[in-house]
């Protein structure tokens, strides 16, 4: 093995380490309690070599939210090959993700402001770590091909808006809570996106 390619061994496992220890850390202490000092001393590395792996502590929570994302998304992608519906599909990797955001639930509200940063490089770097939209056009892709999606906005657009409700959702329950769990709340929204508002069966209410 050449030197250059055993520094960059050395890297990756030193930024391994340095993502391990923080997310442990973020779990235990929580997120706001938590400062890159701390990190870096339980890490056995200098404040400015975490700097180096990561530019700002929120950024330890993006390699989190990558993670996830990559997780469910090769699971729909599993789980349509085995010829599950799409909607089924949908809903499953909609209470598995509730189901991590409720038990890390003090981990995803500074996720989810990351998406909202008002620093478009944060937030371009963030939308592109947590690419929910893309793991659910996967999944609604088939519904689209066979026509059984409205066809007046986009796929990527139908999406985009799904993702929004579920971020939306989901940091307002982190934030305030109530007396659901997220799985709740959020299958609540999906069922609403997915049936629209309005009441279609029989015929209009007079007063």
């Amino acid at each position: 093995m050449d030197s250059s390619s055993l520094r960059e061994r050395q890297k990756e496992r030193r930024r391994a380490r340095i993502y391990s220890v923080a997310l442990d850390l973020f779990k235990r202490g929580g997120f706001q309690a938590t400062t890159a000092t701390d990190i870096a001393r339980a890490s056995n590395v200098s404040r400015g070599t975490f700097f180096n792996y990561y530019p700002y502590k929120e950024a330890v929570l993006l390699d989190y939210g990558s993670e996830v994302m990559d997780r469910l998304r090769d699971k729909a992608e599993a789980r349509l090959k085995e010829g599950v519906p799409p909607l089924t599909v949908l809903y499953e990797i909609w209470d598995e993700l509730a189901e991590e955001n409720g038990r890390e639930r003090d981990l995803f509200p500074p996720l989810a402001y990351e998406v909202l940063n008002p620093n478009p490089e944060r937030a371009r770097t963030a939308y592109q770590a947590l690419p929910l939209s893309k793991v659910i056009e996967l999944i609604l892709k088939p519904l689209h091909q066979a026509g059984q999606i409205r066809g007046d906005l986009s796929l990527q657009r139908i999406s985009n808006l799904i993702a929004d409700t579920y971020l939306m959702v989901a940091l307002r329950w982190s934030a305030y809570g109530t007396d659901r769990t997220l799985q709740e709340e959020t299958r609540l929204a999906l069922n609403l996106l997915l049936e629209g508002a309005l009441r279609r069966e029989g015929p209009p209410r007079t007063s």
